[in-house]
Parts: structure tokens; C-alpha cells; sequence
């Protein structure tokens, strides 16, 4: 997942979007805070739109409306968009969901998540980029994912699943050092209250994931949500069918994994090799 901004046609489109929003809002003399409660949103959905950083998304629109009494016509400008704006740029999207999330579930089996990664594993996963990254551009990578680790340091974290396939602890990126610097610090990250991390072993006979890795999470206001990557995009799911479909994946995957214990059982072994 790339983590730097990008330039973006749609950001103009969607800030005159929010502006009408707050517009509406203030004339209706109401706070972020409170209209957010009126629709068992978190205060920072509400801002977020405002500001340009988050679609408004139909359905909202004409329950915003509704609410603000603006005879539509904020369902009026989300549907009149450009059609570039209506097709979010999802990984900047699932960043800012993923620094409010409730619970986050993680399935890896390429690399280590994000929120585990040491700067020097960080590093190595950037400088294997091919077409190859600059060094400055592989320092502001890493520097960006580093910056997500805040989430682990939040008032109320939120729950933290991880399930990693044995393979992707199996790999030496980086190096030697940076391996046993990487698995101490996977130790260290087990321990942390409401983190749970499982490994999935090798040699097994079935597995539930074998279409690739994916996240899912619940957002502030109670919504469910995937994420998954490919080697050429990334998409976020919201058809509460699909994510159904990665919830049961996911529930198998806690089945078919070592439990906790079990799994930092393999972690401390995996350090005695070096």
C-alpha cells in the first residue's frame, strides 16, 4: 500500500462538497459533534467529509439533507460529480479508517503488516520495490509507515487481530540483524493489551485464504468494512455480502492458525535459530 499522498482530480470536487456540507450545518446551528450523533456517526466521519479527505457517499447525502432540510441538493452535487470522484483513492481512504478503527484483522502472507514493521524491515520492503525507489523515496516510505505505528499508542487503541503465515516469518529481508531486530519486536507487540497475533503454520492440508491477504475493520460508527491489495491496486469493500464472505475467512483462519501462546511459542524458536 503506498502511503504518500497523491495529487488527486477529484480533491477539489470533494472539498467544495464538504464545504457545502459545513455551510449547511452551521446555518442549521449545529455542531460537528451533534449532527455526527444524530446519525450514530464519530465526530471525525463528519470532519472528514468536510475537510475533503472523505467521500460523501449517496445514502448519506440525502439522510444529511433530510436532517438539514437543503431540498437536496447535496445528493444533487454527490451524484453530479465528476466520474473520477466517484471512485475513491482507496488506499488514502483505508488509511484514514485504519487511524479510527474500532478493531482491525489482519491476514498476511507476503510481507508483515504495516503496524509490525520495524524500520529496518520497513526499509528492506521498500528498497525490494521494483521499478526500484530512490533512497529519498524509500526514507519517506518508511518514515510514512512508521508514522501509522501511532495508532498503537492511541487513548483507547483499538482491538488488534494478526494472523501471518509462518512463510513470511521464514524470509531474512533485510538481513540477518534485521530479522532477529523484526521478530523481538513481534514478541514485544504480542504482549501489548488487546493485541492478539496467531501464525499460520506451514505444512498444513487445508487453508481459508489462499486468495491472498486482506484487513477488515469497524469503523467508529459500527461499520464493517474490507480491505485487500494486489500487485497493481487496491480495493475497499463495503457490500456487506462480500464482507461477510472475509469475516467467515477470517473465522477459519483463527481456527486453523496456533493459538497465541502457541504462536509465541514459534516466534521465540524462530529467534534461537539465528
Amino acid at each position: 500500500m503506498h502511503s504518500r499522498r497523491r495529487q488527486r482530480k477529484n480533491a477539489s470536487a470533494m472539498r467544495l462538497v464538504g464545504r457545502q456540507l459545513a455551510r449547511f450545518r452551521e446555518t442549521a446551528g449545529l455542531t460537528q459533534r451533534e449532527l455526527a450523533n444524530t446519525f450514530n456517526l464519530a465526530e471525525e466521519t463528519v470532519a472528514s467529509i468536510e475537510q475533503g479527505r472523505r467521500p460523501l457517499k449517496p445514502d448519506l447525502a440525502e439522510r444529511f439533507d433530510d436532517r438539514l432540510d437543503t431540498k437536496g441538493a447535496l445528493s444533487v452535487a454527490v451524484e453530479h460529480m465528476p466520474e473520477v470522484d466517484l471512485i475513491p483513492a482507496w488506499a488514502e481512504e483505508y488509511m484514514d479508517l485504519e487511524r479510527e478503527a474500532l478493531t482491525l484483522c489482519f491476514y498476511a502472507n507476503q510481507t508483515l503488516p504495516g503496524l509490525l514493521q520495524t524500520e529496518a524491515y520497513a526499509t528492506a520492503v521498500f528498497r525490494s520495490r521494483v521499478p526500484a525507489f530512490s533512497e529519498n523515496e524509500v526514507e519517506a516510505q518508511a518514515a510514512a509507515r512508521l508514522a501509522r505505528h501511532s495508532i498503537l499508542r492511541r487513548e483507547q487503541p483499538p482491538n488488534l487481530s494478526f494472523i501471518i503465515w509462518e512463510a513470511v516469518l521464514r524470509d531474512r529481508l533485510g538481513g540477518v540483524t534485521t530479522y532477529a531486530e523484526q521478530v523481538r519486536h513481534l514478541l514485544a507487540c504480542s504482549g501489548l493489551a488487546g493485541v492478539t497475533l496467531q501464525i499460520m503454520p506451514l505444512g498444513r492440508e487445508s487453508h481459508a485464504a489462499l486468495d491472498g491477504p486482506f484487513v477488515l475493520l469497524e469503523t467508529p460508527d459500527h461499520q464493517r468494512l474490507g480491505y485487500s491489495e494486489t500487485q497493481r491496486g487496491s480495493q475497499l469493500v463495503s457490500d456487506q455480502d462480500e464482507v461477510s464472505i472475509l469475516s467467515q475467512k477470517y473465522a477459519m483462519l483463527r481456527t486453523q492458525a496456533l493459538n497465541a501462546e502457541d504462536s509465541r511459542a514459534l516466534l521465540n524458536r524462530l529467534l534461537g535459530e539465528q
